[in-house]
């Protein structure tokens, strides 16, 4: 097992004998030094032999003693400091934090830390540095032959140890030990040992330090989190922020999936890039800031740094090489944009509420739970990517299929895709439509259609005569088609913010709900009961391409649904928004199915399954997917097998 001696210098001088503590790593002056544990856990001897460090039980006083100064990257500034600079508001309190304001003076950034932490709402048993003292007394104060292993929590994760000197490598091992002996319900927590690091950094003792990671540890503010303290946990915030990337980095995104076989588990390494990879004046800028808006502030700048790279990839990777390559250009960040730049450039993405963001994470918590990911595991490996090999449809190819699986929420991808409905083998009815779909959430439809028949070629030429024109388009559809019945004989819409329609072919394209890229829109509206738009007639169908009318098909646009269950995430009930028009999702009725309203629907489909519509709506602002009036050659369902 390997040995690594656990002691505080008496001297500046080495050690002559014992288990030396690693030091950080030399001639890097970025301020990216780290460790790995490994595999086994890493074992903390103290040993009596006069040559050896002794294990020091007190700290020295004052900030900076556990900081290498020579590898610090900006050498310490004097900055004025208001008597009344942490009395001032939260909102004025995030601003000067954005724009760096103690990144000039250490002394500030101590304060501005320690007295932050402080106001973080935590449980009421929260041990402090009187019980990190009793316990590391405990531990390590005798001068005895002992072994103090690391927690298993840490087992296989990185220890970035930034611009901290051998004490200060020291005490963030001697922490890390306290911390898993006084929270023994953490049992994943990769973020930790960097989050210790930096506070270490502005730490007047490991005390303190030790109280602080404490109370981040042990806060219980609603929907706020700062760290994940399980396999559970984390995998959740991965699975959102891929979920985030999709809908906020659509570029990046299709490069990923494009050229990497599991897209998850390139955004898993969400984290890392901000706590692990990130030079150190990066990543104490982006602490800064996490200190006062908790881990939502954490997607915003991964996904700043995902953009950045997108900008600043110059030619298409091959294989899997996008997750090293990602980790190399964070490294390296430096050479792209300016810690300020990336900020604001992190500030500019809009996301939704940190309630909204939360309530994604929960859903994700729910489907891992349902894959069998338990809090008390350590890790699990499982491979989120559907195996294409096997899938087979008779619309679409598998790589197309990979691409639509791409853009599907995260916690779905979990499981593999089953088909549900094909009018190639069900037959071209609504109601046995409906019978094969009910039960499933959420559903996958596709199309493909024939919009009519290509001019004959002039010369003759029989390959080309009578040829016809295919297109393949559809939808995403996040809730189950017996919604429809909850409101008995009257056809509403339901369904989420998720819902989304999308073309395959010629050209992919995905149209999300408009709110997802305005989410503004919906913030802007008063509080007062907005009422519903009336229902007006509108016909399913104009006329088909043939000039029959359909007269007999005629579909009334039905009312926003406003009871039922929805999905937790994107519900139309948590936004205020301007316009129903712009929340009509999906609505079915034994005259036909409408996905997408307002102005017009962005699919209809009548009750025989043989035509359709597409038009411009609002719910999607999606152009027409296809010829507005089609005929469906072949329709597919598919769901996802749990």
């Amino acid at each position: 097992m390997l040995q690594v001696g656990l002691s505080l210098p008496h001297s500046t001088g080495g050690a002559t004998g014992g288990f030396p503590v690693a030091e950080p790593a030399k001639g890097d002056n970025t301020g990216t030094g780290q460790e790995m544990f490994g595999s086994s856990p890493v074992t903390i001897v103290i040993t009596t032999e006069a040559d050896t460090w002794d294990i020091d039980a007190s700290s020295c006083v004052g900030c900076g003693q556990f900081v290498d100064w020579d590898r610090m990257p900006d050498p310490e500034q004097q900055a004025h400091i208001p008597q009344d600079i942490l009395s001032k508001p939260p909102k004025e309190l995030k601003k000067l934090a954005r724009e760096g304001y103690w990144a000039a003076s250490r002394a500030l950034r101590a304060q501005v830390y320690h007295q932050l932490i402080q106001q973080v709402a935590c449980r009421l048993v929260t041990p402090d540095a009187l019980v990190y003292r009793d316990v590391a007394s405990r531990l390590f104060g005798k001068l005895s032959v002992s072994s103090h292993p690391l927690p298993e929590f840490l087992e296989g994760c990185a220890m970035p140890t930034y611009c901290l000197n051998l004490e200060g490598v020291t005490a963030l091992k001697k922490i890390l030990i306290c911390v898993g002996n006084l929270f023994p319900d953490i049992t994943y927590s990769p973020i930790l040992p960097s989050l210790v690091a930096l506070l270490l950094h502005y730490s007047e003792d490991e005390a303190q330090c030790f109280e602080n990671i404490s109370r981040l540890i042990a806060s219980n503010a609603p929907h706020t989190s700062y760290i994940d303290q399980s396999f559970l946990a984390h995998q959740a915030s991965c699975m959102t922020f891929g979920d985030l990337a999709n809908k906020h980095c659509p570029a990046a995104h299709k490069l990923i999936a494009s050229t990497s076989e599991n897209v998850f588990e390139v955004y898993s390494e969400w984290l890392s890039w901000l706590f692990h990879d990130l030079p150190f004046n990066y990543a104490i800028r982006v602490f800064d800031v996490y200190l006062l808006e908790g881990q939502k502030v954490l997607y915003r700048i991964a996904l700043a740094l995902l953009k950045q790279y997108r900008l600043s990839v110059t030619a298409e990777l091959e294989g899997t090489g996008i997750k090293a390559d990602l980790q190399a250009f964070v490294q390296n960040i430096a050479e792209h944009v300016t810690v300020d730049k990336l900020l604001e450039r992190a500030f500019g993405i809009r996301l939704f509420s940190r309630k909204e963001i939360w309530l994604l994470q929960m859903a994700n918590r729910k489907a891992l739970m349902e894959r069998g990911i338990t809090m008390v595991q350590s890790r699990q490996s499982f491979h989120l990517a559907v195996d294409m090999q096997n899938f087979s449809s008779s619309i679409v190819t598998a790589q197309e299929m990979r691409i639509v699986w791409s853009w599907i929420p995260e916690r779905f991808s979990l499981f593999p895709p089953l088909l549900l409905f094909s009018t190639s083998e069900d037959g071209c009815s609504l109601q046995r439509f409906y019978a094969c779909c009910e039960g499933y959430e959420p559903t996958v439809l596709l199309i493909k259609t024939t919009e009519g028949e290509a001019s004959i070629s002039q010369a003759g030429n029989t390959d080309s005569a009578l040829c016809f024109l295919l297109k393949v388009c559809g939808a995403f559809l996040s809730s189950d088609w017996s919604e429809r019945k909850k409101n008995g004989a009257t056809s509403g819409f339901f369904g989420t913010g998720e819902c989304f329609v999308f073309t395959v072919r010629p050209e992919t394209e995905r149209y999300e709900w408009v709110f997802i890229k305005k989410p503004e829109l919906a913030k802007a509206v008063p509080r007062s009961r907005q009422r519903s738009p009336s229902p007006f007639p509108v016909s399913l169908l104009g006329s088909s391409p043939d000039g029959r009318s359909t007269s007999s098909n005629r579909l009334t646009v039905p009312m926003p649904q406003r009871k039922g269950r929805l999905s937790p995430f994107l519900a139309i009930r948590h936004f205020l928004l301007p316009s129903k028009t712009a929340s009509m999702f999906m609505s079915g009725s034994r005259e036909g199915i409408i996905i997408g309203g307002g102005g017009g629907q962005a699919l209809s489909l009548d009750t025989n399954l043989l035509w359709g519509r597409t038009e411009h709506c609002e719910t999607f602002d999606n152009p027409p997917l296809c010829q507005e009036n089609f005929k469906v050659q072949l329709l597919e369902v598919w769901g996802f097998q749990n």
